[in-house]
């Protein structure tokens, strides 16, 4: 499934190589964490949430031939972020 959802990621963004999944496993249930570059997010999220919606529909029915429930988690980097710096010339 990890794989699954990499690839359509990568090829719906702009920085493919930014993609990293990452899968945590349960007993029935496993939870995967998508990471995406900053300016990306808008593309995998979609308009109204439609895109992640379809992304974790696919994974639903994917998971119901393995008997597994998989959770579509996508986390917001903000490595980019730098706060303002205040300026000492007061």
């Amino acid at each position: 499934m990890k794989e699954l959802v990499e690839t359509v990621c990568k090829s719906l963004v702009d920085m493919p190589e930014e993609v990293k999944v990452t899968q945590i496993d349960g007993e029935q249930t496993s939870i995967l964490e998508l990471r995406v570059h900053q300016s990306d997010l808008g593309k995998v999220i979609g308009k109204q949430g439609r895109t992640a919606r379809a992304i974790r529909t696919i994974l639903a029915a994917a998971g119901m031939k393995q008997r597994r429930r998989f959770n579509l988690e996508i986390i917001e980097q903000f490595d980019d972020y730098k706060a303002p710096q205040e300026s000492e010339s007061e």
